[in-house]
């Protein structure tokens, strides 16, 4: 018997190999699938009137994946199991909270109004106010930046612009009064970089010309683009 060390990049490689025909058996339930590591995430898109219906293949489908994990020496965790009902803001009869549970077998998952998926915090109407708004705050929240400009620029790199692309690529399309916020602190940090007051002239010179920073709405727009490049390679 072989162990791979719990740090180990082979043993989440190793974890997905292992489970790969467990999308075969979800798919049977006309369920999508989607794994990361080993966090498994299922879908079902589904009309108000098909809920019923829904609740039923999603039930069926998760007991198959317990029956699946059981032969194969692995356990389904219902305490860690979350069901989020997503959908618009103008049909909140069924979304969050007020949507139905699910039964498994002697567990009862209740609906929740938000998850958090691989660090981003999905709400039952799909808005991004509050991620955006948790954003904003962690990054101004951050620490008490030096006055060296180098360690300044390498905190911000790290504790700010860092946090601003990660999962930005959800904030395509968004208002501009969501982005706005997050603009808002790029323009605090630059300041906070080129060690200059707040109402000096020349802020959007200093960000494109001098820092050679895109503004939000452009870096979610690179963002994809670069995505949808590797994607095509």
């Amino acid at each position: 018997m072989f162990r791979i060390p719990q740090s180990s990049v082979l043993r989440l490689r190793l974890f997905i190999l292992y489970t790969a025909d467990l999308e075969d058996h979800v798919a049977e339930h006309g369920v999508s699938f989607h794994a990361f590591a080993d966090d498994t995430q299922l879908y079902v898109h589904c009309r108000r009137d098909e809920v019923t219906s829904a609740v039923l293949r999603l039930e069926n489908c998760i007991e198959e994946v317990s029956d699946w994990m059981s032969a194969n020496g692995l356990k389904l965790n219902a305490d860690k199991t979350e069901l989020l009902w997503a959908g618009s803001r103008h049909g909140p009869a069924t979304l969050g909270s007020a949507g139905p549970s699910l039964r498994l077998r002697t567990e009862t998952v209740v609906e929740i109004d938000q998850v958090r998926v691989i660090g981003v915090t999905m709400t039952s109407d799909l808005s991004d106010l509050c991620d955006v708004l948790l954003l904003a705050s962690s990054a101004q929240t951050g620490p008490t930046f030096t006055r060296d400009a180098e360690s300044a620029a390498t905190l911000v790199h790290a504790f700010v612009t860092s946090r601003m692309d990660y999962c930005n690529a959800i904030l395509a399309g968004a208002s501009e009064s969501t982005t706005d916020k997050l603009q808002r602190v790029m323009n605090a940090t630059a300041l906070v970089v080129s060690d200059t007051r707040k109402y000096d002239h020349g802020l959007t010179n200093l960000l494109h010309d001098e820092l050679h920073w895109l503004d939000v709405p452009e870096r979610v727009q690179y963002k994809l683009c670069a995505t949808v490049h590797r994607c095509l390679q």
